[in-house]
């Protein structure tokens, strides 16, 4: 019994924590289902779905971020919380990006105007440097032990490897998750969900312990905004170019470098 007593505090927070993101994905929900009634597809519509998206998202992983640290003997738990929000992100946040670089990968492919692009991008912008305030409104009151405001403006440097090895992993990482993406298309929607989510839980648990395996700029921005005022360069290279040339590495692959080998290949045969 003395065990379960000293116990319930960190169940406390943890379910504090937990009922924090699920509240935000419920608001999110709903601001969704609002908007969808009271405004027709627009520029405006557009813009307000890739806000809200990238607002959950980035919320949630402030909070995800503060579990794992306190259970850092046992990284199974954070991984299962990772896994979860990440099929809870692709089941409600359908029809948006949420991450500048599969807007990139839209815009170099085509399937996007430039217009739209920018306005998506501001969105995201918007949206990441909106749910660093509200994170740090939420933990101002105290709601567990770990909730500190101060906390949001302290600059927790994730890189624990070289400039170049943090470059290559976040390239990487981009590199994969996108490609996934992109050949998952043809999948069914409840599995390619759960496959990319699987992708993501991976890819954390192969990346997050040197550079924190995030691959997504505005993602980057929200949970490291101190970090980019006192250390820009780095973190400019390492959050958003390294990710960006991961999507330029994987569209020459598959769309120039691939086809061409192919050609060549047949070419050869008829030979």
């Amino acid at each position: 019994m003395t065990a379960l007593l000293g116990l319930w505090p960190e169940v406390q927070d943890t379910c504090t924590s937990l009922g924090l993101m699920l509240s935000t994905v419920l608001f999110v929900a709903l601001a969704r289902v609002v908007l969808r009634q009271q405004m027709h597809k627009s520029v405006a519509h557009t813009f307000v779905l890739e806000f809200l998206a990238t607002f959950q998202l980035c919320c949630c992983t402030h909070e995800l971020q503060l579990l794992s640290e306190q259970e850092p003997a046992h990284p199974t738990w954070p991984l299962t919380l990772i896994y979860f929000f990440s099929l809870v992100h692709g089941l409600t946040l359908v029809g948006t990006s949420n991450n500048p670089c599969g807007v990139m990968m839209q815009l170099m492919q085509g399937e996007m105007s430039p217009e739209t692009g920018a306005m998506r991008l501001l969105a995201q912008l918007i949206g990441a440097l909106c749910s660093r305030y509200c994170i740090g409104a939420l933990w101002s009151l105290g709601l567990t032990r770990y909730h500190v405001s101060e906390r949001t403006f302290a600059c927790r440097n994730p890189i624990q490897v070289d400039l170049p090895k943090a470059v290559i992993i976040e390239a990487i990482c981009s590199f994969i998750f996108h490609s996934a993406v992109l050949h998952f298309q043809e999948v069914r929607t409840q599995l390619r969900i759960h496959l990319l989510a699987a992708l993501i839980t991976f890819l954390v648990y192969a990346g997050g312990s040197q550079t924190g395996a995030v691959f997504n700029p505005a993602l980057a921005l929200s949970l490291h905004f101190k970090c980019f005022d006192e250390e820009f360069l780095q973190f400019f290279i390492v959050y958003w170019l390294a990710p960006s040339l991961g999507i330029l590495l994987m569209i020459l692959t598959f769309s120039f470098f691939l086809p061409w080998l192919y050609n060549n290949h047949t070419t050869n045969k008829k030979e």
